[in-house]
């Protein structure tokens, strides 16, 4: 029997990364659903499959997975009337939720995010999240290194992002770090726009500790040039330290005897290359698991943590004081 996986939410991310690799799965029947029929209509055309007029004949088809495509704007509305219908396993874009779009989130994104996976939990519906970042090659190999090697625990972390990678961001920080301790926040005086993402945001900048004793900063911005990297982060370990940078970009190692190398691209791959490569891997890897009834290689919880983090935030920022993350924001 196939793999029946439903793709709510049609747009350019879908049509671009996720669906290409899904219809060359052997195993693997598609069908789709838009608000906008047309799109729905379009991918099934294009891509094959089945298209459903709404959510609930989605799920009398009984799909053994639904992917939440759609904007971060509507998945909490989506994700929850998904559950409501019986949806045995979900797969969200991140961020999880996100009404105001990826470079506003709110505390009560943060909220809705924990009471939909609470409703999830109830209800015996298994959640995961893409956060592919964690599948390019560099991260992959800077974690690899780090055990290895025995560079020990991360104790400083700093990074510097465009607001379009910033979730990924702060999970990749977690990813490294563990969960956040306490964050103190300011804001920027100034509106920012990102004609790339679509969004205005004012810049916001970070400091934080997390609950492995590592301490840090991290900046976020809508102003930064979209030709430049969109991402930086130094982490620094006990026994070693590491420059991560862009979409899969260069990776500098320097050793516990003070060695330095660098990994880089191959010259005939770009970014966006590796960046559209890391969808397939995540979606390889969730795939694998759906074959073989194990959990997912990143649970939904993990869009959580990321969400406990803005959310601690905008806090700080507001109140104009530290926040104690897990106490304030707990999971």
């Amino acid at each position: 029997m196939p793999l029946k996986l439903a793709i709510v939410g049609i747009g350019r991310v879908a049509r671009e990364n996720y669906i290409p690799y899904l219809c060359r799965q052997p195993d693997v029947a598609l069908g789709y659903f838009n608000r906008t029929p047309d799109a729905a209509a379009e991918a099934a055309a294009k891509f094959g499959g089945e298209e459903f007029r709404d959510l609930k004949q989605l799920a009398a088809w009984c799909p053994d997975s639904v992917l939440v495509l759609t904007s971060e704007t509507a998945r909490f509305e989506i994700g929850s009337a998904l559950i409501g219908l019986g949806i045995r396993r979900l797969f969200f874009e991140k961020p999880l939720v996100a009404a105001a779009g990826q470079a506003n989130v709110s505390e009560k994104d943060f909220f809705d995010a924990k009471a939909m996976l609470g409703q999830a939990r109830a209800r015996g519906c298994e959640t995961a999240i893409v956060f592919n970042y964690r599948f390019f090659d560099q991260v992959v190999r800077a974690k690899a290194i780090a055990r290895d090697r025995d560079f020990g625990r991360v104790t400083i972390a700093s990074g510097f992002v465009h607001y379009a990678c910033w979730s990924h961001c702060i999970d990749l920080v977690r990813h490294f770090c563990g969960n956040f301790a306490e964050i103190a926040a300011l804001q920027g005086p100034v509106l920012r726009r990102s004609d790339e993402i679509k969004s205005e945001a004012t810049d916001v900048t970070a400091a934080f500790t997390t609950e492995s004793q590592a301490a840090g900063t991290i900046v976020g911005t809508a102003g930064a040039s979209w030709g430049h990297p969109l991402y930086e982060i130094i982490l620094n370990f006990e026994r070693g330290r590491m420059f991560l940078r862009d979409l899969d970009g260069s990776l500098e190692i320097f050793d516990g005897a003070a060695a330095q190398e660098t990994h880089a691209l191959a010259k005939h791959r770009s970014r966006w290359d590796q960046y559209r490569d890391s969808f397939d891997k995540a979606l390889a890897a969730y795939l694998a698991t759906l074959r073989s009834g194990s959990p997912p290689p990143i649970a939904a919880v993990e869009g959580l943590y990321e969400l406990q983090a803005e959310a601690a935030l905008k806090r700080s920022i507001a109140q104009r004081r530290p926040v104690r993350v897990q106490e304030e924001f707990p999971i």
